[in-house]
């Protein structure tokens, strides 16, 4: 079943942030466009180039009034760790999440039963609580900040803009599609 347009499943979990551990729910990411960015495992190996990525366009998504949760079934404590050792992690500022008991991983459907880890899920959802997009990829595979950028503002474009779309390598300012018979087969 695809988890577009779906309303995000309660949760409650810890997080890391900004040097504080706070409590994070699903009604955290209502009212406000969020990215939830799962990962497989703190102290690993592309996971710290993706999040260091995300760290350094977090203003970016910040300017398009989005907030970025990061989620791996590590605990707080050790996104905290990992935070105050690795160059790269102590550059967020956004709000990593701990989630030990897989119930936020397995919420969004991109938990690795055998080994107990997330894949790697990217979901943005709107401020209703609804997942607008989902992108999974395989382990070895990063992913981009600036492409994740790229489909929020699309995203936010067509929340504000109903009955147009976005066309393949949409850029924020270029011209958009209006669906209609007169454009069946001119495309």
């Amino acid at each position: 079943m695809s988890l577009i347009n779906t309303e995000i499943k309660p949760f409650k979990a810890t997080a890391f942030k900004n040097g504080k551990f706070i409590d994070v729910t699903d009604a955290d990411l209502k009212g406000k466009w969020s990215v939830v960015f799962f990962y497989p495992a703190d102290f690993t190996f592309v996971c710290p180039t993706e999040l260091e990525d995300l760290a350094n366009n977090y203003g970016e998504f910040q300017n398009l009034g989005v907030e970025i949760y990061s989620v791996s079934t590590d605990t707080h404590f050790s996104h905290k760790a990992w935070h105050d050792t690795s160059p790269a992690i102590g550059k967020i500022e956004y709000t990593m999440v701990g989630d030990p008991t897989g119930t936020i991983t397995r919420n969004f459907e991109v938990m690795i039963e055998e080994v107990g880890l997330a894949d790697r899920g990217t979901f943005v959802v709107d401020p209703n609580g609804k997942i607008q997009i989902v992108e999974i990829t395989a382990g070895g595979i990063g992913r981009d900040a600036l492409e994740l950028l790229r489909k929020v503002k699309a995203a936010q474009y067509v929340a504000s803009h109903p009955g147009e779309v976005c066309p393949a390598k949409w850029q924020e300012g270029e011209k958009t599609l209006a669906p209609s018979l007169d454009l069946v087969g001119k495309i």
